[in-house]
């Protein structure tokens, strides 16, 4: 079994800006895991299954239309989980959209939480560096268009793309 995960990848120059704030707050896996809203979270495949899930995440995504993002200041799921995010204030719809058809089929998976599309900017550091990322970030604006969303490996070096869907419709 190998682990995959399906993401919208956050384009630079703001993938870098966001990669810098968590590396500054000492995040260690700020280089290993890019910067990116989640679509489906880290799931084992068999690799001699992976044909069917790229066939199925490729009908998933027909018809998704391109579609804005917009990440605005910042959020936290604490006290439940250890987490900072910048958050999608714009295209959450898109989001769930994406989410709802592709977290089907043979990547149906039970969710630990309810789907909330963001942007982690802080996982499991202490509280202090935790506020911090609440701080330095809250002023965080930028947006995109989602044009495609890409199939990850986790490897030993980390997440490497391994296939991109274009939205077409």
């Amino acid at each position: 079994m190998k682990t995959f995960g399906v993401v919208i990848d956050i384009p630079e120059p703001i993938a870098e800006r966001l990669r810098s704030e968590r590396e500054a707050l000492g995040d260690p896996e700020a280089r290993l895991i890019p910067p990116h809203i989640t679509i489906v979270g880290p799931v084992s495949i068999d690799p001699d299954a992976m044909s069917a899930v790229e066939d199925h995440i490729e009908s998933a995504v027909e018809g998704c239309a391109p579609f804005r993002i917009e990440l605005r200041g910042t959020g936290t799921f604490r006290p439940v989980s250890a987490v900072v995010f910048v958050a999608v204030v714009e295209g959450m719809d898109g989001c769930s959209d994406l989410e709802r058809r592709v977290r089907s089929g043979p990547l149906e998976v039970d969710l630990r939480f309810p789907y909330h599309p963001h942007v982690t900017v802080a996982l499991d550091l202490d509280d202090a560096k935790l506020v911090q990322a609440l701080e330095s970030l809250s002023g965080f604006d930028d947006s995109f268009t989602v044009e495609a969303i890409r199939l990850y490996e986790l490897d030993d070096t980390g997440w490497t793309p391994k296939r991109t869907f274009a939205l077409s419709g």
